[in-house]
């Protein structure tokens, strides 16, 4: 659980400096100005800024919950093969969902890449309860 759990990390630290290299260009660019990020609001925001943006606050959504559940894991000594599976499997669709964001952010794709990393966590919460029941 521990190689999952700090992969994530890897990711989010990952999409953090891309969302910053984006923003940083966009204000180099001038396509948008110094003073949006006071409250991060304004008006012709660029596509590439918004979806860096998404992308970023995403890793502090749903990923939460798979830390949590990982870490419970780890304490309650539930991390058998089928916990590894799934935590990882969990970590490669939370990889696709953030390149098709950053890239070509076909939403039917996006969608399928999030339920699937869903899924995943959602079974590994599963796989405790019925564990420890």
């Amino acid at each position: 659980m521990f190689y999952p759990m700090f992969a994530m990390i890897l990711l989010t630290t990952i999409i953090g400096l891309i969302a910053f290299k984006i923003r940083y260009q966009a204000v180099q660019n001038k396509e948008l100005g110094f003073k949006y990020f006071q409250v991060m609001e304004g008006e012709g925001i660029p596509q590439k800024v918004k979806q860096s943006t998404r992308c970023i606050n995403n890793m502090f959504e749903v990923p939460v919950l798979f830390y949590v559940i990982a870490t419970l894991s780890i304490v309650l000594e539930e991390t058998g093969l089928l916990q590894q599976a799934l935590a990882w499997g969990f970590v490669f669709f939370r990889c696709i969902h953030a390149y098709i964001l950053l890239t070509y952010n076909n939403v039917l794709h996006r969608m399928l890449a999030y339920w699937c990393a869903f899924f995943s966590m959602l079974s590994m919460w599963f796989v405790v309860v019925i564990n420890i029941s």
